[in-house]
């Protein structure tokens, strides 16, 4: 295990996530900790905007007023791919089944004893590190475009050249966003609220302006067809194949 490696841990008892906390430092995890989905959805998106950070595993309690572990675990889902476990108490087949269907990659049951589920993370961790290790660049090509997630960039193949798109942190946001799943149609407030964060309390109509900016870069670099398509009514989607 390495320093670098960042838990995340919700639970709406403080005295569980303070438990959990220190088990977890002292095991040399650094922690990341929050007592609702909105708490941790924030600490989420804050952890996508430093370099080098990220969440490395997530801890999720199922049973919490508002939002709950299995929706909270889908809105995780959008944004990382890193180990999912759920901590709770219900044993039904039903919610084992809705878990993993959310994304869960595992269950551990409330009372759970902290060198079993300490066992357990490794394991998931120690996984995750082999995948890493064989998983190749996080990249995607779409015909005349490659865009790397990790460098941030997207190149065009065209006119014989391949261009590097000038881009501002936003319109790449964006670009990652809608090319990670295509197909899919985003309103723009969702994409306002994955792109500037959660807490943002701007005016989601913006994302109409960025969109025309991107559309106009990938124009100016010689892209045939459209990329990014608007579904009257609705919102965006990627349309590059």
């Amino acid at each position: 295990m390495g320093p670098e490696q960042r838990l995340l841990i919700v639970d709406d008892e403080f005295s569980i996530v303070q438990m959990l906390e220190e088990f977890f430092r002292m095991e040399g995890y650094e922690t990341v900790c929050a007592q609702n989905a909105e708490e941790a959805l924030r600490a989420v998106n804050r952890s996508l905007t430093e370099e080098h950070a990220g969440i490395d595993l997530a801890l999720l309690d199922v049973n919490m007023p508002g939002m709950d572990g299995f929706e909270l675990c889908r809105r995780i889902r959008e944004h990382l791919s890193c180990p999912i476990i759920f901590l709770t108490a219900r044993v039904e087949d039903v919610d084992q089944l809705d878990g993993f269907a959310a994304g869960a990659d595992d269950y551990v049951l409330k009372p759970f004893s902290l060198e079993v589920l300490g066992g357990r993370v490794r394991a998931h961790l120690a996984r995750e590190a082999r995948r890493g290790a064989s998983r190749p660049q996080s990249v995607r090509i779409f015909h005349d475009l490659t865009i790397d997630y990790a460098e941030r960039t997207v190149e065009v193949s065209a006119r014989d050249a391949r261009i590097s798109l000038d881009l501002t942190r936003t319109e790449f946001d964006i670009i990652a966003l809608l090319s990670k799943n295509p197909g899919r149609v985003y309103d723009r407030v969702h994409i306002y609220e994955q792109v500037w964060g959660w807490g943002a309390t701007g005016d989601p109509s913006i994302v109409r302006e960025h969109v025309r900016r991107v559309r106009k870069k990938f124009a100016e670099a010689g892209v045939d067809g459209e990329v990014i398509e608007t579904v009257w009514g609705v919102g965006y989607r990627w349309a590059a194949r």
